[in-house]
């Protein structure tokens, strides 16, 4: 699968959420339905790791809490951007890290992750043996806030750790910096300025995670920060049923609608903005299907994306075992 070219900017609009202390109460008992609701925060600024089978959110983080993943396992060697802050990067080729480099051009070659999260499909690509420099824009933080560029340089990885080296725009500022892998979670985080990260929670604690994406708009062709679901990819797996009543859903409806591994395939389309009432509606006859990492399954339907009070990145969604 090619790599997903970036060629315009996004508009960036800056809305408020809720408090911490509305995240959702534990759920009920397996065999009982239940609903969560969860909110992101101002400028949707939150991402929230969620465990269905209990029905709580195991951790939460700033987005902006981290710049790069890094594969875990000892043969993992891809490196992921923070998609929530419409990162994107742009391979300089083999040059000089410490040389002065502008962002000519940045706008029409860079690349996104696929939100698919299909492996062949990252910004980064297959660095390995190729000693090239990528120009990395940060993106913006919750407040529409330009955060700046890193040039990166990956130098190595095996099975203990990688090393890679980071400067600034204009060569200054070198670092050379190890990141040890983490066999307890599927990806190591990295901030350009705080260093390792502990975001991601362990393999087998989280199934999905609340946040804010960038998708690829081919109509017009544009990257753009959704709000929506991503999924825990490799232990999960999803079925879509577009238009269904969930209290008639059973596992028999996975013949007609088969699991996806995508890790958007809740992604963000369960809800639609209306521009007659400026808010944003959700569609309640769509019904997911999950698959843990456990094996248990479970549906769920979102039913609101606004808290009692109003306040907007409230997804609240009923979960129901199967």
């Amino acid at each position: 699968m090619s790599r997903i070219f970036l060629s315009s900017l996004f508009a960036l609009t800056v809305l408020t959420g809720c408090l911490k202390d509305e995240l959702p109460v534990p759920a009920r008992p397996r065999g009982e339905g239940s609903v969560m609701q969860v909110c992101m925060g101002p400028g949707y600024n939150e991402q929230l790791w969620i465990d269905v089978s209990s029905g709580t959110v195991v951790s939460s983080n700033p987005k902006t809490a981290w710049n790069l993943a890094f594969e875990n396992g000892a043969d993992g060697w891809r490196v992921r951007l923070n998609g929530s802050m419409l990162m994107s990067a742009m391979d300089l080729g083999a040059v000089e890290i410490t040389a002065a480099h502008d962002t000519a051009g940045m706008f029409i070659t860079r690349h996104i992750d696929a939100p698919s999260g299909h492996p062949d499909s990252t910004a980064i690509g297959d660095w390995r043996g190729t000693g090239h420099v990528y120009l990395v824009d940060m993106g913006y933080d919750a407040l529409g806030q330009q955060l700046g560029f890193r040039k990166v340089r990956f130098d190595g990885v095996d099975a203990a750790s990688y090393t890679l080296q980071v400067a600034m725009l204009n060569g200054s500022g070198l670092q050379t910096i190890v990141v040890n892998k983490d066999a307890s979670r599927s990806a190591t985080a990295l901030h350009f300025v705080n260093g390792v990260v502990n975001v991601f929670p362990p393999i087998g604690a989280w199934d999905m995670v609340i946040t804010q994406y960038t998708h690829q708009f081919y109509e017009p062709f544009m990257p753009y920060i959704v709000t929506g679901v991503l999924m825990d990819q490799g232990r999960t797996r999803v079925a879509r049923i577009p238009d269904a009543d969930i209290a008639q859903v059973t596992l028999n409806d996975t013949i007609a609608h088969p699991f996806s591994g995508r890790r958007d395939a809740i992604g963000y389309d369960w809800k639609t903005y209306s521009f007659e009432t400026s808010s944003y509606m959700v569609n309640d006859r769509i019904v997911y299907i999950i698959q843990d990492a456990a094996g248990f399954y479970f549906k769920l339907r979102f039913l609101e994306f606004y808290s009692s009070t109003g306040q907007v990145g409230c997804p609240q969604f009923e979960v129901v075992p199967l």
